[in-house]
């Protein structure tokens, strides 16, 4: 009963530090704008590293990175299965992308998902974010670099046979432009209002 309870609090932390809107807590703060009307709209680093400046995009970032560590770190301490702990990760990222805190406009996940995958697979994330930050320098497009270093964690995870991790990380790779297509009526009704 005490483990239940345990693990039924820590699913629902996992999604509620997954929903702290550190994006608009931050472009709030020190611009008093609310991040989800300029830019992309996005409640992510990237849209803050373009709007309010790159060392708060950086921090943004630092922080969602955490949000997906920490949930799923709290769950491998505590002696849950590996299946508790995957659980725990996409809690975190789903309340990125849908946070209670923000009406549920969240950003696209990228740093919380890769903050769950460095606990659960920590040595193919470290090579697939050398890679990133690697293509990154040289053709500065994040969307590219990230693509590249997201295939490169895959590839590892299949020359390895870890077909559980393996079939944790695609979905989330996968799902991570799908988010750019559910928030991109957003994206328009921002473009409109700059018309």
């Amino acid at each position: 009963m005490i483990l239940f309870i345990g693990t039924a609090a820590l699913l629902v932390l996992a999604y509620l530090l997954g929903s702290i809107p550190t994006a608009l807590i931050i472009a709030k703060r020190i611009k008093r704008l609310d991040i989800r009307s300029v830019g992309d709209g996005n409640v992510g680093a990237r849209n803050t590293f373009h709007q309010i400046g790159h060392k708060f995009g950086v921090f943004v970032a630092t922080i969602d990175f955490f949000k997906g560590v920490l949930p799923v770190f709290l769950a491998y301490i505590l002696g849950l299965s590996l299946g508790w702990q995957m659980l725990a990760g996409i809690l975190a990222i789903f309340g990125h992308d849908f946070p209670v805190f923000a009406n549920f406009k969240g950003g696209q996940g990228t740093a919380t998902s890769l903050g769950t995958m460095l606990v659960l697979f920590t040595v193919p994330t470290l090579i697939g974010l050398i890679v990133y930050g690697i293509i990154f320098l040289i053709i500065k497009n994040s969307n590219i670099s990230l693509g590249i270093g997201g295939a490169i964690i895959a590839l590892t995870l299949g020359i390895s046979h870890q077909w559980l991790l393996l079939g944790y990380a695609l979905p989330i790779f996968i799902f991570i432009p799908i988010k750019l297509l559910i928030d991109s009526p957003r994206r328009r009704a921002i473009e409109i209002a700059k018309k």
